[in-house]
């Protein structure tokens, strides 16, 4: 089972793209059907939420400050992230996870996740490789990082919190 990364900083492009990485690995580990799915989801939940809260209230709006990217990106990258979070918790709901319901759930994450991961590398991080300093992206990365260890120390990923997000998130 892929070890819950401690983010300690770094270029803010490399500590995100370190946690997409993570993310594809606990994939790979949710599909094998020996691996202990239950604990895997747990701290997939948590890095997820706690990944996805440091971006909105850190990462995004210092690139927008910028003018990495725009307001739309910003809105984009949170509606995958909503959306994202519902695929979570469709699947944090399923108790049985041999069932073909778990399996058709995490299919729907995976989609989802891959699909924001590959948008967000393109339209998010590069633009922050080109148009924002080594220096800042230095010290946003420890900013985000710090702000995901304290998520991750909170117990973000705990489904009652999913619920609450998932509640809270904008119709679409």
């Amino acid at each position: 089972m892929p070890k819950i990364l401690p983010a300690t900083g770094g270029d803010v492009v490399e500590v995100i793209l370190a946690d997409h990485r993570w993310f594809e690995e606990a994939l790979r580990e949710l599909r094998d059907v020996q691996s202990h799915r239950a604990a895997v989801l747990a701290d997939l939940a948590t890095v997820l939420i706690a990944h996805a809260e440091a971006e909105e209230s850190k990462v995004y709006p210092a690139l927008r400050r910028k003018d990495a990217i725009d307001a739309d990106e910003v809105e984009h990258s949170e509606h995958e992230h909503d959306e994202g979070n519902e695929a979570l918790l469709d699947l944090m709901e399923v108790e049985d996870t041999a069932s073909d319901d778990f399996s058709k759930k995490l299919h729907e994450l995976s989609e989802a996740l891959t699909h924001h991961l590959d948008e967000e590398e393109r339209d998010v991080l590069n633009p922050a490789r080109t148009d924002v300093s080594d220096e800042t992206r230095h010290t946003l990365g420890t900013t985000f990082a710090d702000e995901r260890a304290r998520l991750i120390n909170s117990g973000c990923g705990d489904i009652a919190n999913v619920r609450k997000l998932v509640k809270q998130a904008p119709a679409s």
